[in-house]
């Protein structure tokens, strides 16, 4: 069968053996609230904060249902966009936990998480990675270029809000580049004050528009998350997985 809405597993270093669910894919371009200068993916085409059903439920579902036997860690609403824009994503969730061939996750770059139908959603997954690159408005346009109405004080509002209520395991992902690397201190402070079960240190190592921070640049980021549980890209171990999909399908979610 051709996949167009499910990839992988792929060999994720936050998330092991990861099958991947694209919500917002239309075969149009990446649809996202942000367009961040390191995004493997590309251009965002469509730059929107409002959420639609882009796909149907039971179009996921009938994909998930043709799955040969593969080894999965987690089912992970991801892709090319932000998956919290697919309106029926808390649905999604829901019908993926009956299958009970994994554990659920959602990557989102954190946008629409001051909002409670968002957060409602979100609560229904095992494990919620959010985004936070900045820790002031200035840098959070620089890097993460965000649709007009998306402001950082809501975001971060929302996350510490997400936080408090959310009984799964939470995660912040930090994509430093040379944009926020001089404010490793501060947004470090930011992220301690979150109080995360885990702070993920990345950096952008596919191919993009922007340098990766190296690894000495990365020990001494590292520094400054001291004291709390987080890991760094650079040390991270990946299981083998042999994935299901076509290479043309993973490249479009910027996985090869």
């Amino acid at each position: 069968m051709k996949y167009r809405y499910i990839y992988g597993p792929v060999p994720s270093w936050r998330l092991g053996r990861s099958l991947g669910v694209d919500p917002v894919y239309t075969g149009r371009g990446k649809i996202c609230s942000f367009n961040c200068i390191y995004c493997q993916v590309g251009t965002t085409k469509t730059l929107t904060n409002k959420r639609k059903v882009f796909v149907k439920t039971e179009k996921i579902i009938e994909e998930m249902k043709s799955l040969p036997r593969v080894q999965i860690d987690y089912v992970t609403m991801s892709g090319a966009g932000e998956p919290t824009l697919a309106k029926n994503l808390g649905e999604i969730i829901k019908e993926i936990k009956k299958m009970k061939i994994g554990k659920t996750a959602v990557l989102t770059n954190s946008s629409l998480i001051d909002r409670k139908d968002v957060c409602e959603d979100l609560r229904l997954a095992d494990f919620v990675v959010a985004k936070l690159d900045a820790h002031i408005e200035d840098i959070f346009k620089r890097i993460n270029k965000p649709a007009k109405s998306v402001k950082l004080d809501n975001i971060i509002r929302g996350i510490k809000e997400f936080r408090r209520s959310y009984k799964g395991k939470f995660a912040l992902q930090i994509m430093f580049t040379g944009e926020n690397k001089p404010y490793a201190e501060e947004i470090a402070h930011l992220a301690k004050e979150i109080n995360p079960d885990e702070i993920q240190i990345n950096t952008p190592l596919r191919p993009c528009g922007v340098r990766p921070i190296s690894k000495k640049e990365m020990a001494k980021i590292k520094e400054f998350f001291k004291g709390v549980n987080y890991i760094s890209i650079y040390e991270a171990k990946r299981k083998k997985v042999k994935p299901i999909s076509k290479p043309d399908t993973l490249k479009r979610r910027g996985k090869i």
